[in-house]
Protein backbone atom coordinates (compact mmCIF):
# COMPACT_ATOMS: atom_id res chain seq x y z
CA UNK A 1 0.00 0.00 0.00
CA UNK A 2 1.15 3.53 -0.75
CA UNK A 3 0.85 5.82 2.24
CA UNK A 4 0.62 9.60 2.07
CA UNK A 5 3.21 9.93 4.83
CA UNK A 6 5.38 7.82 7.08
CA UNK A 7 4.24 9.68 10.20
CA UNK A 8 1.40 12.07 10.93
CA UNK A 9 1.80 14.28 13.99
CA UNK A 10 -1.38 15.73 15.46
CA UNK A 11 -0.55 19.05 17.09
CA UNK A 12 2.12 21.69 16.47
CA UNK A 13 3.07 22.39 20.06
CA UNK A 14 6.55 21.88 21.46
CA UNK A 15 6.12 18.11 21.71
CA UNK A 16 4.60 17.75 18.24
CA UNK A 17 7.22 19.87 16.51
CA UNK A 18 10.06 18.08 18.37
CA UNK A 19 8.58 14.76 17.27
CA UNK A 20 8.51 16.01 13.69
CA UNK A 21 12.13 17.17 13.94
CA UNK A 22 13.37 13.80 15.17
CA UNK A 23 11.29 11.88 12.63
CA UNK A 24 12.53 14.03 9.75
CA UNK A 25 16.12 13.57 10.85
CA UNK A 26 15.36 9.84 10.92
CA UNK A 27 14.60 9.98 7.23
CA UNK A 28 10.80 9.81 7.51
CA UNK A 29 8.20 11.89 5.69
CA UNK A 30 6.09 13.85 8.18
CA UNK A 31 2.81 15.76 8.14
CA UNK A 32 1.86 17.97 11.08
CA UNK A 33 -1.82 18.80 11.47
CA UNK A 34 -2.62 21.74 13.76
CA UNK A 35 -6.07 23.21 14.38
CA UNK A 36 -5.19 26.55 16.00
CA UNK A 37 -1.82 27.86 17.12
CA UNK A 38 1.72 26.95 16.16
CA UNK A 39 3.54 26.39 19.42
CA UNK A 40 0.52 25.41 21.49
CA UNK A 41 0.27 26.65 25.08
CA UNK A 42 3.89 27.82 25.26
CA UNK A 43 3.32 30.33 22.47
CA UNK A 44 1.16 32.37 24.87
CA UNK A 45 3.85 32.59 27.54
CA UNK A 46 5.37 36.10 27.64
CA UNK A 47 8.64 34.84 29.12
CA UNK A 48 10.34 31.41 29.20
CA UNK A 49 13.29 31.20 31.59
CA UNK A 50 13.54 27.48 32.37
CA UNK A 51 14.61 26.05 29.02
CA UNK A 52 18.26 24.88 29.02
CA UNK A 53 20.81 27.12 27.24
CA UNK A 54 18.31 29.99 26.82
CA UNK A 55 18.27 32.52 29.66
CA UNK A 56 15.11 34.23 28.49
CA UNK A 57 12.86 34.03 25.44
CA UNK A 58 9.20 34.62 24.70
CA UNK A 59 7.12 31.53 24.05
CA UNK A 60 6.17 32.89 20.65
CA UNK A 61 9.80 33.36 19.60
CA UNK A 62 10.72 29.89 20.77
CA UNK A 63 7.78 28.40 18.85
CA UNK A 64 8.70 30.32 15.71
CA UNK A 65 12.29 29.07 15.88
CA UNK A 66 11.18 25.47 16.22
CA UNK A 67 8.70 25.81 13.38
CA UNK A 68 11.33 27.34 11.10
CA UNK A 69 13.67 24.49 11.98
CA UNK A 70 11.23 21.74 10.97
CA UNK A 71 10.17 23.62 7.84
CA UNK A 72 13.80 23.66 6.73
CA UNK A 73 13.91 19.91 7.35
CA UNK A 74 10.97 19.40 4.96
CA UNK A 75 7.92 18.93 7.17
CA UNK A 76 4.49 19.23 5.57
CA UNK A 77 1.97 21.34 7.48
CA UNK A 78 -1.82 21.63 7.36
CA UNK A 79 -4.01 23.94 9.43
CA UNK A 80 -6.99 21.63 9.94
CA UNK A 81 -8.94 20.00 12.77
CA UNK A 82 -8.49 16.26 13.25
CA UNK A 83 -11.84 14.52 13.65
CA UNK A 84 -10.57 10.98 14.29
CA UNK A 85 -8.13 8.17 13.56
CA UNK A 86 -8.99 4.76 12.08
CA UNK A 87 -6.84 1.67 11.91
CA UNK A 88 -6.58 0.33 8.36
CA UNK A 89 -7.28 -3.32 7.57
CA UNK A 90 -3.70 -3.51 6.43
CA UNK A 91 -0.99 -1.85 8.48
CA UNK A 92 -1.20 1.87 9.05
CA UNK A 93 -3.84 4.45 9.86
CA UNK A 94 -6.28 6.89 8.30
CA UNK A 95 -6.52 10.35 9.84
CA UNK A 96 -9.66 12.32 9.00
CA UNK A 97 -9.83 16.10 9.34
CA UNK A 98 -12.56 18.64 8.69
CA UNK A 99 -11.21 18.99 5.13
CA UNK A 100 -9.25 15.90 4.07
CA UNK A 101 -8.25 12.32 4.79
CA UNK A 102 -4.61 11.24 5.08
CA UNK A 103 -2.90 7.88 5.54
CA UNK A 104 0.27 7.12 7.45
CA UNK A 105 2.29 4.21 8.78
CA UNK A 106 2.32 5.67 12.31
CA UNK A 107 0.61 8.50 14.19
CA UNK A 108 1.87 10.66 17.06
CA UNK A 109 -0.86 12.37 19.07
CA UNK A 110 0.45 15.63 20.52
CA UNK A 111 -2.89 17.38 20.77
CA UNK A 112 -2.12 19.32 23.94
CA UNK A 113 -4.84 20.72 26.16
CA UNK A 114 -7.37 23.55 26.20
CA UNK A 115 -8.15 26.20 28.81
CA UNK A 116 -10.24 25.15 31.78
CA UNK A 117 -13.31 27.35 32.37
CA UNK A 118 -14.74 28.44 35.71
CA UNK A 119 -18.02 26.68 35.00
CA UNK A 120 -20.18 29.58 36.18
CA UNK A 121 -23.53 30.60 34.69
CA UNK A 122 -23.26 33.01 31.74
CA UNK A 123 -19.55 32.32 31.29
CA UNK A 124 -19.92 31.62 27.58
CA UNK A 125 -21.96 34.82 27.25
CA UNK A 126 -19.06 36.94 28.55
CA UNK A 127 -16.18 35.21 26.75
CA UNK A 128 -14.40 37.89 24.75
CA UNK A 129 -16.54 40.53 26.44
CA UNK A 130 -14.83 40.69 29.81
CA UNK A 131 -13.86 37.05 30.38
CA UNK A 132 -10.57 35.86 28.88
CA UNK A 133 -8.18 32.92 29.18
CA UNK A 134 -5.04 34.38 27.57
CA UNK A 135 -3.61 37.57 29.03
CA UNK A 136 -0.98 37.81 26.32
CA UNK A 137 -3.67 37.71 23.65
CA UNK A 138 -6.18 40.10 25.19
CA UNK A 139 -4.50 42.02 27.99
CA UNK A 140 -3.63 44.98 25.76
CA UNK A 141 -7.34 45.80 25.45
CA UNK A 142 -7.29 46.83 29.12
CA UNK A 143 -4.32 49.16 29.24
CA UNK A 144 -4.47 51.50 32.25
CA UNK A 145 -7.58 49.75 33.57
CA UNK A 146 -8.28 47.51 36.56
CA UNK A 147 -8.50 43.75 35.94
CA UNK A 148 -8.85 40.55 37.95
CA UNK A 149 -6.85 37.36 37.49
CA UNK A 150 -7.91 33.97 38.88
CA UNK A 151 -5.29 31.24 39.29
CA UNK A 152 -2.24 30.16 41.28
CA UNK A 153 0.12 28.28 38.93
CA UNK A 154 3.00 29.40 36.73
CA UNK A 155 0.73 30.50 33.89
CA UNK A 156 -1.34 32.60 36.28
CA UNK A 157 1.76 34.18 37.77
CA UNK A 158 3.23 35.00 34.38
CA UNK A 159 -0.08 36.43 33.20
CA UNK A 160 -0.34 38.57 36.34
CA UNK A 161 3.19 39.92 35.85
CA UNK A 162 2.44 40.73 32.23
CA UNK A 163 -0.84 42.47 33.10
CA UNK A 164 0.82 44.49 35.87
CA UNK A 165 2.99 46.12 33.19
CA UNK A 166 0.01 47.50 31.28
CA UNK A 167 -2.96 47.68 33.67
CA UNK A 168 -3.45 50.22 36.43
CA UNK A 169 -4.25 47.45 38.95
CA UNK A 170 -4.30 43.66 38.93
CA UNK A 171 -6.18 41.76 41.63
CA UNK A 172 -5.00 38.15 41.84
CA UNK A 173 -7.38 35.67 43.50
CA UNK A 174 -6.35 32.11 44.38
CA UNK A 175 -8.63 29.22 45.35
CA UNK A 176 -6.34 28.07 48.18
CA UNK A 177 -4.08 29.90 50.61
CA UNK A 178 -0.92 29.36 48.58
CA UNK A 179 0.59 29.64 45.11
CA UNK A 180 1.41 26.47 43.19
CA UNK A 181 3.87 28.23 40.87
CA UNK A 182 7.59 28.88 41.10
CA UNK A 183 8.71 30.91 44.17
CA UNK A 184 10.76 33.21 41.93
CA UNK A 185 7.61 34.26 40.06
CA UNK A 186 5.68 34.65 43.32
CA UNK A 187 8.35 36.96 44.73
CA UNK A 188 8.35 39.08 41.59
CA UNK A 189 4.59 39.44 41.75
CA UNK A 190 4.65 40.48 45.41
CA UNK A 191 7.06 43.27 44.52
CA UNK A 192 4.60 44.91 42.13
CA UNK A 193 2.92 47.91 43.75
CA UNK A 194 -0.17 47.69 41.53
CA UNK A 195 -0.87 44.03 42.34
CA UNK A 196 -3.24 42.94 45.13
CA UNK A 197 -3.25 39.27 46.13
CA UNK A 198 -6.32 37.71 47.76
CA UNK A 199 -6.05 34.05 48.75
CA UNK A 200 -8.57 31.37 49.59
CA UNK A 201 -11.63 32.43 47.60
CA UNK A 202 -13.72 30.59 44.98
CA UNK A 203 -15.60 32.39 42.22
CA UNK A 204 -19.38 32.11 42.46
CA UNK A 205 -20.99 34.41 39.91
CA UNK A 206 -20.43 37.09 37.32
CA UNK A 207 -21.58 40.62 38.05
CA UNK A 208 -23.45 42.75 35.56
CA UNK A 209 -26.61 42.37 33.54
CA UNK A 210 -25.99 43.38 29.95
CA UNK A 211 -22.19 43.54 30.28
CA UNK A 212 -19.41 42.17 32.46
CA UNK A 213 -18.88 44.30 35.56
CA UNK A 214 -16.93 42.02 37.87
CA UNK A 215 -17.07 38.74 39.72
CA UNK A 216 -18.36 37.49 43.09
CA UNK A 217 -16.42 35.17 45.42
CA UNK A 218 -16.90 33.10 48.56
CA UNK A 219 -14.26 31.89 50.97
CA UNK A 220 -13.04 28.41 50.04
CA UNK A 221 -13.07 27.26 53.65
CA UNK A 222 -15.38 29.82 55.20
CA UNK A 223 -18.53 31.86 54.76
CA UNK A 224 -17.19 35.31 53.88
CA UNK A 225 -18.16 36.69 50.49
CA UNK A 226 -16.82 39.54 48.40
CA UNK A 227 -17.26 41.23 45.05
CA UNK A 228 -14.48 42.54 42.84
CA UNK A 229 -15.48 45.14 40.29
CA UNK A 230 -13.15 45.29 37.31
CA UNK A 231 -13.16 45.72 33.56
CA UNK A 232 -12.11 42.13 32.85
CA UNK A 233 -11.21 38.81 34.44
CA UNK A 234 -8.43 36.57 33.15
CA UNK A 235 -8.86 32.90 34.06
CA UNK A 236 -5.74 30.74 34.43
CA UNK A 237 -6.84 27.67 36.37
CA UNK A 238 -5.27 24.95 34.27
CA UNK A 239 -6.05 23.02 31.14
CA UNK A 240 -8.06 19.98 30.14
CA UNK A 241 -7.41 17.46 27.35
CA UNK A 242 -9.54 16.96 24.25
CA UNK A 243 -8.85 13.29 23.54
CA UNK A 244 -12.29 11.69 23.30
CA UNK A 245 -12.04 11.53 19.51
CA UNK A 246 -9.12 9.10 19.90
CA UNK A 247 -10.65 6.71 22.45
CA UNK A 248 -11.25 4.02 19.82
CA UNK A 249 -7.49 3.45 19.70
CA UNK A 250 -6.17 4.65 23.09
CA UNK A 251 -7.13 4.35 26.74
CA UNK A 252 -8.16 7.50 28.63
CA UNK A 253 -7.94 8.08 32.37
CA UNK A 254 -10.73 9.65 34.42
CA UNK A 255 -9.58 13.16 33.50
CA UNK A 256 -9.44 12.35 29.80
CA UNK A 257 -5.66 12.11 29.42
CA UNK A 258 -4.26 9.39 27.16
CA UNK A 259 -2.75 6.59 29.22
CA UNK A 260 0.95 6.28 28.35
CA UNK A 261 4.28 6.32 30.16
CA UNK A 262 7.62 7.92 29.35
CA UNK A 263 7.96 5.52 26.41
CA UNK A 264 4.89 7.28 24.86
CA UNK A 265 3.39 3.90 23.85
CA UNK A 266 -0.39 3.48 23.73
CA UNK A 267 -2.42 0.28 23.62
CA UNK A 268 -2.40 0.40 19.80
CA UNK A 269 0.88 -0.43 18.10
CA UNK A 270 1.84 2.41 15.79
CA UNK A 271 0.03 5.09 17.83
CA UNK A 272 2.14 7.23 20.16
CA UNK A 273 1.34 10.17 22.43
CA UNK A 274 3.49 13.11 23.46
CA UNK A 275 3.15 16.21 25.61
CA UNK A 276 0.47 17.55 27.90
CA UNK A 277 -2.31 15.32 26.53
CA UNK A 278 -0.84 12.16 28.09
CA UNK A 279 -0.83 10.98 31.71
CA UNK A 280 2.21 12.49 33.41
CA UNK A 281 3.28 14.20 36.61
CA UNK A 282 5.23 17.15 35.19
CA UNK A 283 3.81 19.20 32.32
CA UNK A 284 6.61 21.54 31.33
CA UNK A 285 8.31 22.62 28.12
CA UNK A 286 11.28 20.37 28.79
CA UNK A 287 9.14 17.29 29.38
CA UNK A 288 7.13 18.08 26.24
CA UNK A 289 10.18 18.10 24.00
CA UNK A 290 11.42 14.94 25.72
CA UNK A 291 8.13 13.23 24.92
CA UNK A 292 8.42 14.37 21.30
CA UNK A 293 11.87 12.83 20.96
CA UNK A 294 10.74 9.56 22.57
CA UNK A 295 7.60 9.30 20.45
CA UNK A 296 9.41 9.98 17.18
CA UNK A 297 12.17 7.49 17.97
CA UNK A 298 9.61 4.83 18.84
CA UNK A 299 7.58 5.54 15.70
CA UNK A 300 10.65 5.39 13.46
CA UNK A 301 11.72 2.08 15.02
CA UNK A 302 8.19 0.71 14.55
CA UNK A 303 8.17 1.67 10.85
CA UNK A 304 11.64 0.22 10.26
CA UNK A 305 10.54 -3.09 11.78
CA UNK A 306 7.20 -3.41 10.04
CA UNK A 307 7.35 -1.73 6.63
Amino acid sequence: MNYDYDIIVIGAGASGMTAALYALRGGKSVLIIEKETIGGQISFSPRVENFPTIKEISGQDLSDRLFDQIMEQGVQFELETVMGIEKLEEKGFKVTTDYHTYTAKAVIIAAGVKHRHLGLPRESEFIGKGVYYCALCDGAFYENQEVTLIGDGNSALQYALYLSNICSKVTVVTLFNYFAGEPMLVNRLKERANVEIIMGYASTAFLGEDKFEGIAFKETYGDKTMEIRSKAVFVAIGQIPDNKKFENLVDLDKQGFIVAGEDTLTKTEGIYVAGDCRTKTVRQLTTAVGDGANAATAACNYIDRNF
